[in-house]
C-alpha cells in the first residue's frame, strides 16, 4: 500500500509508538460504555481499541475511509466496528450524540478543532468519560485550577461538570509521523452525568476572562451593570480589585446564579 501523506487541512498526525497507544489502552475505565473514536487516521489506536470493545469511529477524509475499509474488513462485518464519513461536529448537530446509548470519547484529537470536540462531548449527555490525546497546552487549560497560569473559562467548566480531570502523561512529537511542532498530552476526564454544560454559563466565564490581567469587575461590566456587580461582589465578599484567575469555580457558579436570577435583587 503506498504510504499516505498527513493533510494538513485535517491536521493529521498519525501515531506511531506502540508504547504510547498501550499506555492509552491501559487507562480505558472498565465498563460497558461503548467506544466512540474521532479521527482514526490509519487505524493504529483502532486497532488496540476493537480488541476489546466495540467502536464507532467517525472520520471526514475520503482517502482514509478506503483504508480502514479494508483493514477492519471483518470487524466491520462482525459488527464490532462502525465506520462513519462525516465531519464529527456536523454528526453532532445533526443526532445531538455520537452514540444511541452511553460512550467513552477515546480518540487522538486534530490539534485545530480539539477544545471544540471537548466542549462538545462535555454537551453529549451520553458520553461518560473522554479520553483523548491533545496539544500539551490545551489539556493545561482543562485540568487548571484557581490561581494557575493556564485558568481560564475552559478549567471552569471541566470542574463544574466533572468528577475527575487530569493529564495522564505527555508524549513526545517522535511518536508521530509526521511529527508536531508541540508536546502533545493524554487528557483524562471523568464527567458527572448528573450535571448539565450550560452554554450560557460558559458565555459568562469566557466575558470573565475576555482580558484575563484585567480586574474581574472591569470585564464583568461589558455585560453587567456597575451596581450590579458591586452588590454581587459585597454578598460574596469579594475583593474589587481580583483578577479572572484569583476567583474558584464554585465563586464563579455563585456569581453566575446571582448575574442570571438576581436581576431584581
Amino acid at each position: 500500500m503506498d504510504k499516505v501523506k498527513a493533510k494538513k487541512e485535517f491536521g493529521q498526525n498519525f501515531l506511531k509508538d506502540d508504547s504510547v497507544l498501550n499506555k492509552i489502552i491501559q487507562s480505558m475505565p472498565h465498563n460497558n460504555n461503548h467506544i466512540v473514536e474521532i479521527g482514526p487516521g490509519l487505524g493504529d489506536l483502532t486497532k488496540n481499541l476493537v480488541k476489546y470493545k466495540d467502536v464507532t469511529a467517525y472520520e471526514v477524509d475520503t482517502d482514509l475511509i478506503g483504508i480502514l475499509k479494508s483493514k477492519f474488513a471483518k470487524e466491520l462485518e462482525s459488527k464490532k466496528f462502525t465506520l462513519k464519513h462525516i465531519d464529527v461536529l456536523k454528526a453532532w448537530d445533526e443526532l445531538n450524540s455520537l452514540h444511541n446509548g452511553k460512550y467513552d470519547l477515546i480518540a487522538n484529537l486534530p490539534y485545530y478543532i480539539a477544545t471544540n470536540i471537548i466542549l462538545r462531548a462535555f454537551e453529549d449527555d451520553l458520553c461518560e468519560h473522554i479520553i483523548v490525546m491533545v496539544q500539551k497546552e490545551v489539556a493545561e487549560k482543562f485540568t487548571a485550577k484557581v490561581n494557575d497560569k493556564e485558568y481560564s473559562s475552559l478549567g471552569i467548566i471541566t470542574e463544574t461538570i466533572s468528577k475527575d480531570s487530569r493529564i495522564l502523561f505527555d508524549v513526545p512529537p517522535e511518536a508521530f509521523d509526521p511529527m508536531p511542532k508541540v508536546i502533545s498530552s493524554i487528557l483524562y476526564i471523568k464527567k458527572d452525568l448528573s450535571k448539565k454544560f450550560d452554554k450560557d454559563f460558559n458565555k459568562f466565564l469566557k466575558s470573565c476572562f475576555v482580558q484575563p490581567r484585567k480586574k474581574l469587575s472591569k470585564n464583568l461590566s461589558s455585560i453587567v451593570d456597575k451596581n450590579k456587580i458591586s452588590t454581587i461582589f459585597e454578598d460574596l465578599n469579594l475583593n474589587d480589585n481580583l483578577r479572572p484567575h484569583e476567583v474558584s469555580a464554585s465563586l464563579y457558579s455563585q456569581m453566575y446564579t446571582k448575574v442570571k436570577d438576581g436581576r431584581d435583587n
